[in-house]
């Protein structure tokens, strides 16, 4: 069996006069800056790990650019910094110590062990696979790299997922076209009219992702917008625009 995605004509219409609206904001030209024209940095064991923790962070939380996930992120010198967490003799309790102190934020047991356990999944055997990655998805970028590397992720760290775990690679500036499909992304294509309704708690299926994922990129392709920049769009249409240089995570 074969589904066949069928964009009509004025639902590129329909997109083309939202984006219209949006894409002059300072996080959709963010994003447009790092995962379309690139940033020529290298990505560090810091920057990974900074991705990982922010995307635990947003996970059941509002994000908002005034939010304290997003304040918690925004902090400079990072909280819970590589350099910092590798060197502590008991990392989930001096993460849920900062997370609880900063103030604010939620879950902040189930956070401190998610990533006491990812970090020392990178320091036992996941660095060297983490960093092909990357260095993959910088030259070769395309839509099964690009789920390849999400499902590695998905795979291979707790609780992560399918939204969670494209979510550092698009933080990262090593995605275009698969995104993290949230709950701002399913409220969006429901009220478009997208022709399943959606469920948030499918969507912890990868193969349901996946079929999701699959209809928003052909949507996004007919309607000339690229998947990430498309979605961050979409994300900043529920913030009234209130994203800037200061408050702006990624």
């Amino acid at each position: 069996m074969k589904i066949i995605w069928n964009i009509e004509s004025h639902d590129i219409e329909r997109v083309k006069r939202f984006f219209d609206i949006h894409h002059n904001n300072y996080f959709v030209r963010k994003r447009i800056e790092r995962n379309i024209k690139g940033l020529d940095s290298n990505i560090s064991k810091d920057d990974f790990l900074k991705t990982m923790v922010s995307c635990l962070l947003t996970t059941q939380q509002r994000s908002g650019p005034e939010s304290a996930v997003t304040k918690f992120i925004n902090t400079n010198p990072f909280p819970l910094n590589y350099k910092v967490c590798v060197l502590q003799k008991n990392l989930r309790k001096y993460a849920q110590n900062v997370i609880v102190n900063f103030g604010g934020l939620r879950r902040s047991n189930k956070i401190s062990d998610e990533i006491t356990t990812n970090l020392n999944l990178l320091e036992q055997s996941l660095w060297k696979k983490i960093f092909e990655i990357v260095d993959d998805l910088k030259t070769n970028q395309s839509i099964s790299k690009e789920r390849t590397a999400a499902d590695f992720i998905n795979d291979n760290f707790k609780v992560v997922g399918p939204k969670q775990s494209r979510n550092p690679l698009q933080s990262l500036g090593l995605t275009k076209y698969e995104i993290p499909i949230d709950s701002r992304i399913t409220k969006w294509l429901n009220k478009f009219g997208f022709p399943v309704k959606l469920s948030a708690g499918a969507l912890s299926d990868k193969n349901y992702y996946n079929f999701i994922s699959d209809g928003f990129q052909k949507l996004a392709k007919e309607s000339g917008i690229l998947p990430c920049v498309l979605d961050a769009a979409i994300f900043v249409s529920f913030d009234d625009n209130n994203w800037n240089k200061q408050n702006v995570v990624w």
